[in-house]
């Protein structure tokens, strides 16, 4: 059988037929349109809301469905007037008639889903996928007095689904009153008559009371009374008479606050049943009015009230009250002083607190000389966190229930200064307050001290505040580095001397928001420091097992040779004359040989080592019979089913002749090294280009393996000396940033 897709329902809703015949979801084109005759023009119809009400009668089991035809703006008080004059009601006489009451109710799968006001407007009310029933209310439903309550009764079984039991409904449901002290033995009686069942059957009926699916089964002798409030009750202590239940609504700024309250045909319901009134979700939230000794009337609205005591920097709630839409806080200014316990002429401003969220808080002045339901407020939007503000008037506002007023005296000229004077400055304050965990850098694991920041304080108010807890005058020596939030470790670089413009800035990693900043205390400020280039340099002492780590301050613009000559003047040499060079060394090998005349700024210490030794004289003026090479220390790691070389230890330059045989060369390296003849005879040397290994023999004049690029051949073609990593050690320390091993590492600040 087929289906229209989307029938045409609007006067030129195409503008070809080309359109009319294409479905747009799928990219096809069909050659068939559905076509219906109309008793009126469709134009005139498109201006009218179609309905179909199932009429239940009083008396009979007879339903009738009427089709009704209204302006779209009108309301179901509307339909209801107009069915009066369609259906059959149980009274004949026409004077009882007209005094007859229907209600509109919204039913699926047998549920009562909700009971519509009569001041509804019937545009938005779907009768596609729920029905929409008619009934007269009954004379017992009407003017219901405290002791009464109006509940919903469902038919229902219990069926057996993916091996749980589950309560199907099934049936028309039905409104129905019951007293508060009367037993399930008296309503069973009503209700049986009611529907008329004969008693044979009816002993077969259970009753239970049912939440959220959840059948409790009943005893006759059950008082069957408002059983959610008394559970209220027990729980808070709130007696039933003082309970007053609103619905928790979300507003489109994403705030929740008291929408309205609970009608009795809402009360009635089931408590399962009210978490679908709003349709947007399951979920049940209430708001609890209680004490209030009368009920609001229709015009007033509901208001809570906060106080703002800007020298304490404390906001607290002080309580509520019932205000007529068309009244002035002129008219309750002493109210709520008494509330504040101000005195009751005591001057005060009033905020409406109307957002608080991201992205940003959002806090109005009310204009006391206007109405509750017209007025006009002032638009602060907050700059710095403590005096300026952009002043925006905005249009006429209404207050509604559940909204936040905050009161506060108005403040003085000379009087106490305070960071947060009035209550928008606070809540800004209080949107943006962040706890940062502060660790000092040679720590990075241990938090040292904490301070209460704003998001919003700048580069200058955090170090100022770090300063002054330890007790520093100079906040300029203080050097902040960010946290890695992934490697849980101090970003590599360090924040610029007002590098960042917020405290958020400075806790933002990608996507994500750490809590914790490294802190160093410098011994010059750092916007001097930063003109200045910082290298950690490990001096290798040419004759002795010791690594000393200098740490190196120079113009950025000083070259190799200037760095050379600074290093002199701070370690021993082994002769007066001797020549230093720079080497970068990463993972036992070394990767570059900085020239003299290059640049230091550009050189990165933060993951290569950087180190320095004395030139030895067979390495200096080197002729085209030599060659200086790279050694490299080995093992063979065979672990993933590939045989892959492992370098270890440190790596060093040694320098070659065109004619000298492997022999001669072990001889001179073992003699370099120090190793016992019982250990290097377990050596093997091999000639390793690309991490391939060619193993030489004694008798292999290795010069020719050599490529010839500049003076000091290619860095990835090196000697290899293949044995245990652990069975030939000197006195050396790994090294913290690439795994190379140091002797004897003392660490020096120069």
């Amino acid at each position: 059988m087929e289906v229209p897709y989307n029938p045409l329902t609007e006067v030129q809703g195409t503008k070809s037929l080309t359109v009319a015949l294409s479905d747009a979801t799928k990219a096809e084109t069909s050659d068939i349109l559905y076509h219906e005759v109309l008793d009126i023009p469709l134009p005139e119809l498109q201006h009218l809301k179609t309905l179909e009400v199932a009429f239940h009668h009083a008396t009979t089991n007879e339903v009738v469905i009427h089709t009704i035809r209204f302006p779209k703006q009108s309301t179901v008080g509307d339909v209801i007037n107009y069915l009066k004059t369609k259906v059959e009601l149980s009274h004949e006489d026409a004077e009882l008639r007209l005094d007859a009451e229907l209600r509109l109710l919204e039913t699926c799968n047998s549920i009562i889903y909700q009971v519509f006001p009569l001041n509804q407007e019937i545009e938005n009310i779907n009768d596609q996928y729920r029905t929409l029933r008619a009934e007269e209310i009954p004379e017992e439903q009407k003017d219901l007095g405290p002791q009464h309550r109006l509940i919903h009764v469902y038919h229902f079984t219990k069926e057996l689904y993916e091996g749980q039991l589950q309560v199907d409904n099934f049936g028309e449901p039905f409104i129905f009153v019951i007293r508060d002290d009367e037993t399930l033995a008296e309503i069973k009686l009503r209700i049986q008559k009611k529907l008329q069942v004969p008693d044979e059957e009816f002993s077969k009926w259970k009753f239970a009371f049912v939440s959220l699916g959840n059948p409790r089964y009943l005893q006759d002798s059950d008082v069957v009374s408002t059983r959610f409030e008394e559970e209220v009750a027990k729980e808070l202590g709130i007696p039933v008479q003082y309970q007053r239940f609103w619905l928790w609504g979300k507003r489109e700024n994403c705030t929740y606050r008291p929408h309205r309250r609970l009608n009795p045909l809402e009360e009635a319901q089931p408590v399962g049943q009210l978490g679908k009134v709003s349709r947007k979700s399951n979920k049940l939230k209430l708001f609890l009015e209680v004490g209030l000794e009368q009920d609001s009337q229709k015009e007033e609205i509901l208001l809570f009230f906060k106080l703002y005591d800007p020298i304490k920097e404390e906001l607290r709630y002080v309580g509520r009250l019932f205000v007529k839409g068309t009244g002035k806080p002129t008219e309750i200014l002493t109210k709520l002083n008494e509330l504040a316990g101000f005195a009751p002429d005591e001057d005060i401003e009033l905020f409406e607190e109307i957002g608080f969220d991201e992205p940003k808080v959002m806090c109005e002045h009310v204009d006391k000389n206007r109405t509750f339901r017209a007025s006009e407020f002032v638009f602060f939007d907050h700059v710095s966190e403590i005096t300026t503000f952009c002043f925006l008037v905005y249009d006429t506002v209404q207050l509604q229930d559940g909204d936040i007023i905050c009161l506060q005296k108005r403040h003085q000229a000379g009087a106490v200064k305070c960071c947060y004077p009035n209550v928008p400055s606070f809540l800004e304050y209080v949107h943006n307050r962040q706890v940062v965990r502060f660790r000092s850098l040679e720590k990075p694991m241990e938090d040292e001290f904490s301070l209460v920041l704003s998001k919003l304080n700048s580069y200058d108010d955090v170090v100022e505040r770090v300063a002054g807890h330890l007790s520093l005058d100079d906040p300029s020596k203080i050097r902040l580095t960010s946290h890695n939030c992934y490697s849980q470790q101090p970003k590599p670089q360090p924040i610029k001397y007002r590098g960042v413009e917020h405290l958020s800035d400075m806790l933002t990693h990608y996507d994500q928001t750490s809590d914790i900043l490294y802190y160093e205390v410098l011994d010059i400020p750092l916007p001097d420091l930063q003109c200045l280039k910082t290298l950690k340099v490990a001096f290798h002492h040419a004759t002795k097992d010791e690594v000393v780590t200098h740490t190196i301050r120079l113009p950025k613009q000083s070259t190799v040779a200037d760095m050379i000559n600074d290093l002199k003047t701070k370690v021993e040499l082994s002769h007066k004359d001797a020549k230093l060079r720079l080497v970068e060394v990463f993972y036992h090998k070394i990767y570059k040989i900085f020239q003299l005349n290059e640049k230091i700024e550009n050189i990165n210490d933060q993951y290569w080592t950087i180190r320095a030794e004395e030139i030895p004289e067979e390495q200096k003026d080197l002729g085209p019979q030599d060659s200086l090479i790279h050694v490299y220390h080995f093992t063979k790691d065979a672990s993933q089913n590939q045989v892959q070389i492992q370098n270890f230890g440190e790596p060093f330059l040694f320098v070659i002749r065109d004619d000298e045989t492997l022999a001669e060369i072990k001889l001179r390296i073992q003699n370099k090294l120090h190793v016992p003849n019982e250990e290097f005879s377990k050596w093997k040397f091999a000639f390793v280009s690309l991490g391939n290994p060619r193993y030489l023999q004694d008798s292999d004049v290795v010069f020719t393996l050599f490529k010839k690029i500049g003076v000091y051949g290619a860095w990835e073609e090196y000697l290899g000396l293949e044995h245990s990593d652990n069975a030939y050690k000197r006195s050396y320390d790994s090294n913290d940033d690439n795994g190379c091993s140091h002797p004897l590492k003392k660490r020096v600040r120069s």
